[in-house]
């Protein structure tokens, strides 16, 4: 009786629980998981937002999304980009519907990762994608240290992506977008003990209801024009009292800056 009821919870908590191939963009600390993580959005033109791209490996699985912010280079999270290749990524940009063949297929010409990063919720989770050829794609600007206003609380910021639409639920075929307001740091530690201001911003409303999801990662938090956030992590999808936490563009815009310029 003991095994077959230890067969029964296993079955439930791999029900529960998406497979590595789904979860991509996942990692588990301290025994729960965090991810990046649109839920909430609507879906929007990618016409209007042609800086976002999407990421996929070599057999077309859309699994994170990204920024265009130079001809040549797309802005990512760095767990989206830990274990992969320039041979086994793309990127899709131009592209809203992911089952059209709108927009460009790119191939890789190298991959950066934050020599500091470790985990998602440690910070340093930021990094650069260079493409094989230049993309004709209006770029989005990076947040700079000049920019803390952008960071104030109460700031709308929107997030977009082609992740899950709801914690458990199918991944969007179309590009969505939300407005999520950046919240107090405080709240944010209130939320995450892991939370550190420095490196990390984190945006939702404190009923939760609108957040990025899985397959969200590395996608953009965009404010006043720039690019203020990389989605990153969090605990589940548009939970009451977890937020979404983004990596801190202006806290790394210049070592991002050093790679556009290699």
């Amino acid at each position: 009786m003991r095994l077959a009821a230890l067969l029964v919870t296993l079955l439930m908590a791999l029900a529960g629980t998406a497979t590595a191939d789904e979860r991509a963009d996942s990692r588990i600390v301290d025994g729960r998981v965090v991810d990046g993580r649109v839920v909430g959005g609507e879906r929007v033109p990618i016409e209007e937002h042609p800086w976002v791209v999407y990421l996929t490996d070599s057999s077309g699985l859309q699994y994170c999304g990204g920024t265009l912010v130079a001809p040549t280079k797309v802005v990512t999270a760095a767990h989206c980009a830990t274990g992969r290749t320039p041979r086994n990524t793309r990127v899709v940009v131009g592209r809203e519907d992911k089952k059209s063949d709108e927009g460009e297929v790119v191939r890789l010409a190298g991959i950066w990762i934050h020599p500091e990063y470790l985990v998602a919720d440690q910070g340093a989770d930021v990094a650069v994608l260079t493409l094989r050829e230049g993309v004709e794609y209006q770029p989005l600007p990076l947040a700079e240290r000049s920019d803390e206003a952008l960071y104030a609380p109460g700031t709308n910021g929107l997030v977009l992506g082609w992740g899950r639409t709801s914690e458990q639920g199918p991944v969007s075929r179309y590009l969505l977008a939300a407005t999520v307001p950046v919240m107090a740091d405080d709240d944010c530690l209130d939320a995450y003990l892991q939370y550190d201001k420095e490196e990390m911003t984190c945006a939702g409303l404190p009923e939760g209801g609108v957040d990025t999801c899985q397959g969200d990662s590395g996608g953009p938090f965009v404010a006043g024009g720039k690019l203020i956030g990389v989605t990153s992590w969090g605990e589940g999808c548009a939970r009451k009292g977890k937020p979404g936490i983004y990596t801190r563009i202006a806290a790394y815009a210049d070592v991002i800056r050093e790679q556009l310029d290699s």
